[in-house]
């Protein structure tokens, strides 16, 4: 199986501040070329032996494979979660033209 060329990554934080903070940093990285935020979204998950339910704000990072280990590690740093969620999601087929943008909005600055 081929890895796809482009990638939508999955997190939740627990502010909207927060989410707001994590996709300016992730978009001024060039590690995706765009965030959506939603908000809020009910989560009910099992954590530390206890059913828990929160508010989250969702954001969905898109960006290329070549950028997704670049990606992890500064959602891993900036993020304030023991655990956050970070799953990739493949894109499997897109608008050339959009892709297209993701790739040149993502790919690594060269310095002359």
């Amino acid at each position: 199986m081929t890895t796809p060329a482009w990638l939508t990554v999955l997190t939740t934080t627990d502010s909207e501040e927060k989410a707001h903070a994590l996709a300016q940093g992730v978009v001024e990285a060039r590690l995706a070329a765009c965030v959506q935020i939603s908000a809020p979204v009910t989560s009910v998950y099992r954590w530390q032996n206890a059913i828990e339910t929160t508010e989250e704000w969702q954001l969905l990072f898109k960006t290329t494979a070549e950028r997704y280990d670049e990606l992890e590690a500064h959602l891993q740093a900036a993020h304030d979660y023991e655990t956050p969620e970070i799953i990739a999601i493949p894109v499997v087929r897109g608008s050339a033209r959009y892709l297209a943008w993701v790739s040149a909005e993502t790919a690594p600055v060269t310095l002359l």
